[in-house]
């Protein structure tokens, strides 16, 4: 998906009238995002951090040093996050793997067989009582 550059931001704009406000800026839908990760709705994206400092920087509100500087600990920190969390994975799909092997043994080891659904005892049928 190609993103629309200024010039032709503007064109579209003037030729379709009302479509401005269907139309949302990219920095807004950054601080939408960022907004929404910060409330743990959504997963943070790093798109939306670079977006939101280019404008910050753009505007003069920010120098162009701090921003690098801020996306490059941002950066940094978003690897750390995504590496726990594929070790914690790792872990976690290990254990189960584990759980599994120890129960099958045990299951060998007994000698029972997979657990199925309980069958009716035969017997003779009980008898009805009628009530008077």
């Amino acid at each position: 998906m190609s993103e629309l550059g200024g010039a032709q931001m503007s064109t579209l704009l003037e030729s379709l009238p009302g479509i401005a406000n269907v139309l949302r800026s990219p920095v807004a839908d950054a601080l939408v995002g960022v907004i929404r990760s910060a409330a743990r709705i959504e997963e943070f994206e790093l798109s939306d951090a670079r977006e939101l400092l280019q404008y910050a920087s753009r505007r003069g509100l920010l120098a162009e040093d701090e921003c690098v500087r801020l996306l490059q600990e941002v950066e940094v920190a978003h690897e750390k996050r995504a590496s726990r969390a594929a070790v914690r994975a790792k872990r976690t799909k290990a254990k189960s793997t584990a759980r599994k092997k120890v129960k099958k043994a045990a299951r060998k080891k007994s000698g029972a067989k997979k657990a199925s659904a309980r069958k009716p005892v035969k017997g003779k049928p009980r008898k009805a009582v009628r009530k008077k």
